[in-house]
């Protein structure tokens, strides 16, 4: 995996060497979730307790609106291909910023409040794959990488300190905090319509400062494809099951470790767990850009294996070791499957992104689906840590599942 001190200083070369607009946008990567994740973490009190609403119905409108913003990524990469990368990050933030908006009224009426938080969740489903886009389009394959995994690793920062900003004032502060935040997606809105318009790629021209659509050239897809056309299988079905398996620690570690340990220990772990997240994800981007994708899927596997195995054993030491397991084999397997995609499909980045994000909600969907009905039975054989056994044992199954089909995908699925 490299010696530490010629990791930190490619790392540092890498960053020297970033634009502008791609320092902007990584700044962006993080304030965005910082302000956003100040508010969606709580929504459920916001609905339940301050608005009354019940239990079940505040249950299927998160779940809807975590639809829309997974799957909606594929109408956001369509929407980008067609009218622009920058267009679109723009038109998103407009409507995300009218959502935070919202939720100043949805203080008093729950009817504005589910808008408001339906207008978020379509911002963020149009945002993401063109910000993706947009910050590699003009990046050779070898800065990629480092791009992307410092993208994730700024947005997981923000979504590390959001919740810990923002509690003290959800329910003491909710107007004050409902402005503020309204006024940073303002100002990062202005921010983005001084980019410049990105370089014409497939499917678009530039002229007069303006993303013009255009017909494709040789051996390039029409612009006006289905959503799904070119769509990369064997990463997109990877990353299916990685947030299938990954999303039962995300759902159940905390109803699994708060009794067992407790909360400030919890709170404790999911700090260490960011931390990781954050420093561990850009300095391993060149040795994961690297590793064969069998291999990444052999490692990444094997890590969560490893990590639900150890959280089965339900100690201080065994909960903290899994999480920090588990942890790396988020980075190696997610970062892995958005760059093996690009690689494997023709289409735009922006829609190769679009079809992440479906592969992701759909995963989770699965995950959330099968999980609460998979711990209740764990708990009543009288062991949640068999849950734990059982998911570790998926994991480990996957890698061997894939490899198997893998052997009958193409090596690129270009076209398709």
């Amino acid at each position: 995996m490299g010696k530490p001190r010629g990791r930190l200083r490619s790392l540092r070369s890498g960053l020297a060497r970033l634009t502008a607009p791609q320092r902007f946008l990584l700044a962006g990567s993080f304030l965005i979730p910082l302000g956003s994740f100040a508010v969606l973490p709580f929504m459920s009190v916001l609905l339940h307790e301050r608005l009354g609403m019940g239990l079940g119905t505040v249950g299927v409108v998160l779940a809807v609106a975590s639809l829309v913003q997974f799957s909606g990524g594929v109408v956001g990469g369509v929407v980008a291909e067609r009218i622009g990368l920058r267009r679109t990050m723009l038109l998103a933030l407009v409507i995300r910023t009218a959502g935070f908006a919202c939720f100043l009224p949805g203080l008093r009426h729950p009817v504005a409040a589910v808008f408001a938080l339906f207008l978020v969740s379509v911002g963020a489903a149009l945002y993401l794959p063109a910000n993706k886009a947009y910050l590699i389009h003009e990046a050779g394959e070898e800065q990629r990488p480092l791009l992307l995994s410092a993208s994730s690793s700024a947005l997981n920062a923000g979504i590390a300190l959001g919740p810990l900003a923002a509690a003290p004032f959800v329910l003491s502060a909710s107007a004050g905090l409902f402005t503020a935040v309204t006024a940073l997606f303002a100002a990062i809105t202005v921010g983005h319509a001084l980019l410049p318009a990105e370089s014409p790629g497939p499917g678009q021209a530039v002229g007069a400062g303006r993303e013009q659509p255009i017909k494709a050239g040789p051996g390039q897809p029409e612009p006006r494809e289905r959503a799904l056309s070119g769509l990369a299988v064997l990463p997109f079905v990877t990353t299916v099951l990685s947030l299938y398996v990954f999303m039962y620690f995300q759902h159940y570690l905390a109803l699994y470790a708060v009794p067992r340990t407790s909360a400030t220990y919890y709170g404790l772990v999911l700090a260490l767990y960011a931390l990781l997240l954050v420093v561990a994800q850009p300095l391993l981007s060149d040795w994961i850009a690297r590793l064969p994708y069998v291999r990444a899927l052999w490692f990444g596997f094997g890590a969560m294996a490893a990590g639900m195995a150890a959280l089965a054993i339900g100690d201080h030491a065994a909960i903290l070791l899994g999480a920090l397991l588990v942890c790396l084999g988020e980075i190696v397997l997610f970062f892995k499957n958005d760059l093996e995609a690009l690689a494997r499909s023709a289409r735009a980045p922006a829609v190769v992104f679009g079809h992440q994000r479906l592969a992701a909600g759909i995963g989770a969907f699965a995950s959330g689906a099968a999980g609460g009905e998979g711990y209740q039975l764990a708990q009543r054989a009288g062991s949640a840590g068999l849950f734990w056994v059982a998911v570790a044992a998926q994991c480990a199954l996957l890698p061997l599942l894939l490899r198997r089909w893998s052997s009958r995908v193409p090596i690129t699925d270009r076209g398709r």
